[in-house]
């Protein structure tokens, strides 16, 4: 069976760690969809690593990490990337493998992305501009280059006919920068590539679960950036819902088991876009400040706000969530009280619904308070001796969105999970 770990809010939820936490129990970690947007943060030996594409069981030498066809693949993220994982003693050639399905974001994406914003002035996306939106556009277009095609004579006549296309658009953006350092990276980071383990995807993961082996789908970014479901217009490029894992790996609905969605005991947010329960006050200074809200690929300011139930039961519902691992936690040790979002008042009437177009309403959340803990819960290990205030707010939450919280993380370390 596939079990799956996807975040529940707008991303950054710290789904590396929990993939970490998990993977041990699993033979197979795969990614399903999304980027080099993703940023992944785990702590090895002590170090703190970043992963934007390569699973984050690849640090346990009993899971095969499959990077599977719903990715769009940078190689030269992917290199450096495995660079970095080399350097902690881990053979990358002998546990990471790629489906051949999985497209490929070349030089002119990036640049199409970076000329696409640029153009959007104030309307601007937020993207990271790695070139994701782009790749999917041609993916979706038909035009798109596939790993597989790595091995093909003809790659470097579809290279040049799919630059010549992007050539034409950026011309459009007059967009005059020089991308020719990138395509020299870009092709000594092909070479590499086409080292690694290159696989048929779909065939790859259904043999391993017809061995009877487990696979855990990891999921980038969160539910509330889903093209679909998300808040559109300022979203991801991909399914980042359980629904995705399907198409994403190439597996029956039936395969799915568990899913275990991901979400922080407040809410943050990288980018633009609506955000209901943003603090622009000290408050909202200080929840950034304790839990160091800084993006992970982007380095970029998080915005924060306290935790919005309204949308962590809309996306617990799109998922089909039957665990949920609570994050952070310990980031509100020392508030005195807390902010819990249980509806919205648009135009004057009140709905625990998201909104159609959530990006172009007025949204003002009604709370409820809860008392902090006012303790240092990072020495906690065990769900026995939790503050009652914690287990009151928890309690509160599992009865709103109508799944349990079954873990508690409490600090940036592997072993700071408390099973509830």
């Amino acid at each position: 069976m596939v079990d799956v770990i996807l975040g529940l809010q707008w991303g950054d939820e710290g789904k590396g760690k929990i993939v970490d936490f998990f993977a041990p129990h699993y033979d197979v970690i795969a990614r399903f969809q999304g980027g080099p947007n993703a940023g992944h943060t785990l702590y090895v030996d002590g170090k703190k690593v970043v992963l934007h594409q390569i699973p984050s069981g690849i640090f346990h030498q009993n899971c095969v990490n499959l990077i599977a066809n719903g990715v769009v693949l940078d190689p030269v993220t992917l290199k450096r990337e495995c660079e970095t994982v080399a350097s902690f003693g881990i053979d990358v050639k002998k546990n990471l493998f790629i489906s051949e399905k999985t497209n490929l974001i070349i030089p002119t994406h990036r640049a199409l992305d970076k000329a696409s914003e640029l153009q959007k002035g104030e309307g601007k996306i937020g993207s990271t501009l790695k070139g994701i939106g782009p790749a999917y556009m041609d993916k979706t277009g038909r035009n798109a280059i596939r790993v597989g095609d790595l091995l093909s004579k003809n790659f470097t006549t579809q290279y040049i006919k799919l630059r010549l296309k992007h050539q034409k658009l950026l011309d459009n953006f007059h967009f005059i920068e020089d991308i020719t350092a990138w395509e020299e990276e870009f092709f000594e980071a092909i070479d590499f590539l086409k080292t690694l383990n290159i696989v048929n995807g779909e065939y790859f993961i259904n043999n391993k679960l017809n061995e009877g082996k487990k696979v855990l789908a990891e999921g980038a970014q969160g539910t509330m950036l889903d093209i679909d479901f998300g808040t559109f217009p300022y979203v991801t490029s991909s399914n980042t819902i359980s629904a995705g894992v399907c198409t994403g790996l190439g597996v029956s609905p039936q395969k799915i088991n568990d899913v275990i969605g991901v979400t922080k005991a407040y809410c943050t947010r990288v980018g633009s876009g609506p955000f209901p329960t943003e603090l622009h006050d000290s408050v909202g200074d200080e929840l950034r400040k304790i839990g160091n809200e800084f993006g992970a690929t982007t380095g970029r300011p998080r915005r924060c706000g306290w935790i919005d139930l309204v949308a962590l039961k809309y996306t617990c519902m799109l998922n089909g969530v039957t665990k949920v691992v609570m994050t952070k936690a310990d980031v509100l040790d020392t508030f005195e009280n807390l902010q819990v979002c249980t509806s919205y008042t648009i135009e004057g009437k009140t709905t625990q619904e998201i909104p159609y177009q959530i990006s172009k309403v007025a949204i003002d959340p009604t709370y409820q308070t809860f008392k902090g803990w006012n303790c240092d819960s990072t020495k906690i290990n065990s769900a026995t001796n939790l503050p009652a205030n914690m287990v009151t707010y928890i309690k509160f939450i599992n009865e709103f969105i109508g799944a349990p919280v079954k873990y508690v993380s409490n600090g940036p370390g592997r072993e700071q999970i408390i099973v509830i």
